[in-house]
């Protein structure tokens, strides 16, 4: 009570639709992990045969959520330009999110009007710089990705993994078709190099 009046109900308690804050707490915001600790929709899959005159690159459409094939129809293929396209195995969000990050490149790239375009080595080499920055700030992008197309004539077909690691071969495959196609895939080309 002061000078008579009674002190109102809520006086010191919290205001309606906010949390109250106990005396001798400190309002310190707990930090929200912003990192991707592990992925949830996950795609498998993905393989690339380079070939004289072009490459071929194939994924499947499922997206499983846990050991729940939750998602049957998402696609993992980007056509970036005429002559290159990326495929992704791994964590879906991550894969949306390298995807915005291209098609603005490619945007920005196209208002310049110079005529300009990015072959397929240009976009494995991005990409490449891409996933090692984000594994250095322990962050990575949960994803293994495969760029493929065709500049000037030369086939071109390589990986990159969310460490960084790239390199070029013929064959490629990531998830579990690394280990089961992979290598009926190799011993194809071996037989048949054109």
């Amino acid at each position: 009570m002061e000078n008579g009046v009674p002190a109102p109900f809520w006086r010191d308690g919290p205001t309606p639709g906010s949390l109250y804050q106990f005396p001798g707490r400190t309002s310190a915001k707990v930090p929200i992990r912003e990192r991707t600790q592990q992925p949830i929709v996950m795609g498998t899959s993905v393989l690339g045969v380079k070939f004289s005159g072009g490459v071929m690159i194939a994924a499947d459409t499922l997206g499983s959520y846990g050991s729940l094939a939750r998602f049957r129809s998402i696609s993992r293929l980007l056509r970036v330009n005429d002559e290159t396209v990326i495929a992704a195995s791994g964590d879906y969000a991550d894969f949306q999110f390298v995807k915005e990050l291209i098609e603005q490149k490619v945007l920005d790239d196209e208002l310049l009007v110079d005529s300009h375009s990015y072959s397929p080595s240009s976009v494995f080499s991005w990409l490449t710089r891409v996933l090692y920055y984000r594994r250095t700030r322990m962050n990575p992008l949960w994803n293994t990705y495969l760029v493929a197309g065709v500049h000037e004539g030369e086939s071109f077909l390589g990986q990159v993994d969310l460490l960084g690691v790239a390199y070029e071969s013929p064959t490629l495959a990531t998830g579990y078709g690394a280990y089961m196609a992979q290598p009926l895939l190799r011993d194809a080309y071996e037989k048949n190099p054109a």
